[in-house]
């Protein structure tokens, strides 16, 4: 094999050897070959030379099963880091992580806002400067910036698909611009998207092989994956379940179509009808904004409309239920089409205000999930919802250095005592 074929093979077993030692933690060249199907000779190549890249290292030994005991393997963490940086109207959210997707920096600061893009790039460009700097990493160990936004993201035609506050980007070139003003390859994807992708890169779904991230930030949508691969669709769009319908005659949606999950359960919903109840308004202290000429904030009034129920107001608990029943049938629908395994809520308002949603979304998938008779599907609140899409940022950044091409791998139950079961041969 030679030329650009012996290419692609060594990179795709290289990256999936590092996937496996990734999820295993600590594994044997003998459970390296069971995972990936590698021959013993492939495994050694690609080992010794993540070795000599400083990607991985030997650990110590496994226990003795009656013969040698096996040299065990693991990422050297520190060899690697990414960036991950989640832009929204309401905020921005930034983290460094390590070469195994671990938080090791973060910050929030001020979101989009009105700012012109140009002003905004270079704040970010800033911030990602003193985000690296503020734990010492070299530059030079910085694989990339993953960004995500609401909308996808495309070099030729910028933030297409873009909700109403976050207009003026349409048509910019965000992810090409960030890269001139951080001088680090991009790579780019929306939110919710990237959300999944840190549930599975932190290890959050432990063996789901199929699962969807069901995300509420300022709009709602939905990441999937399946088989540890994230399905994308044809144009990045897939899983935008907050412009799904459930009412042909409801309100209008900000996309032009009615009754859209976003329209009738998202937080703008919830502080519109909020702001229309003038004993809750008044209850949550959402007048208080207006009489002060201070600008309004869905996130903040959301937020507000959280304390209120969670302090026993029955009007703002009510409202938080009547959003997560709609939100429940969305993610019953989603599971129906998709046969999910595992529901994770995540993103910045479910952070917020997850405790309301988790049980009445559990409630309906037991009640209604087309396929209950066969498997359950489990819902969970994610253990970092309000910063997953800038982990998942990182990790798509991680991804490329990590995971295979192609297709993804389960894991054997026990890696590191399984016999070598050779399947195929790659070039290393």
């Amino acid at each position: 094999m030679s030329g650009p074929a012996r290419t692609t093979a060594h990179a795709s077993s290289r990256a999936a050897v590092l996937d496996v030692i990734r999820a295993a933690g600590t594994i044997s060249r003998v459970g390296l070959i069971n995972a990936t199907g590698f021959t013993g000779a492939t495994i050694s190549t690609v080992v010794r030379r993540l070795i000599d890249d400083g990607l991985v290292v030997e650990t110590g030994r496994a226990e003795s099963t009656g013969g040698k005991r096996r040299v065990l393997l693991q990422l050297n963490q520190s060899s690697r880091y990414a960036v991950g940086v989640h832009l929204d109207h309401a905020g921005l959210t930034y983290v460094l992580t390590n070469l195994g997707g671990s938080v090791v920096a973060r910050m929030s600061r001020a979101g989009a806002g009105a700012e012109d893009p140009p002003a905004v790039v270079a704040r970010m460009a800033g911030e990602v400067d003193a985000l690296i700097e503020s734990v010492g990493v070299k530059r030079e160990r910085v694989l990339g910036l993953g960004l995500v936004s609401p909308g996808p993201l495309s070099p030729t035609s910028g933030m297409r698909l873009t909700p109403p506050l976050m207009r003026h980007w349409e048509d910019f070139p965000l992810d090409r611009a960030l890269q001139e003003a951080t001088g680090l390859p991009v790579v780019s994807d929306n939110d919710a998207t990237a959300a999944a992708l840190g549930e599975h890169w932190s290890g959050g779904v432990g063996g789901a092989a199929t699962f969807a991230a069901l995300y509420m930030g300022t709009g709602i949508g939905a990441g999937l994956l399946v088989d540890g691969i994230t399905y994308r669709g044809t144009s990045g769009n897939a899983g935008e379940i907050g412009h799904s319908c459930l009412d042909v005659e409801g309100p209008e949606c900000w996309c032009g179509a009615r009754g859209c999950v976003e329209a009738l359960a998202g937080p703008s919903a919830v502080v519109a009808a909020a702001r229309a109840d003038e004993t809750l308004a008044r209850a949550a202290g959402l007048a208080d904004d207006s009489r002060r000429g201070r600008p309004s904030s869905v996130t903040a009034d959301f937020a507000a409309v959280t304390r209120a129920a969670r302090r026993g107001e029955p009007g703002a608990r009510a409202l938080l239920e009547r959003s997560a029943r709609y939100l429940a049938v969305a993610a019953r629908t989603l599971a129906n089409i998709m046969d999910l395994e595992l529901v994770v809520l995540t993103g910045p308002s479910l952070a917020i205000a997850g405790s309301v949603y988790l049980p009445v979304v559990q409630e309906e998938l037991d009640r209604a999930f087309f396929s209950r008779a066969a498997h359950p599907v489990a819902v969970r609140l994610s253990r970092s919802a309000a910063t997953a899409p800038a982990i998942g940022a990182a990790a798509m950044v991680l991804q490329s250095e990590l995971v295979p091409l192609r297709q993804g791998l389960r894991l054997p139950d026990n890696l590191a005592d399984s016999e070598p079961v050779p399947v195929r041969s790659a070039g290393a």
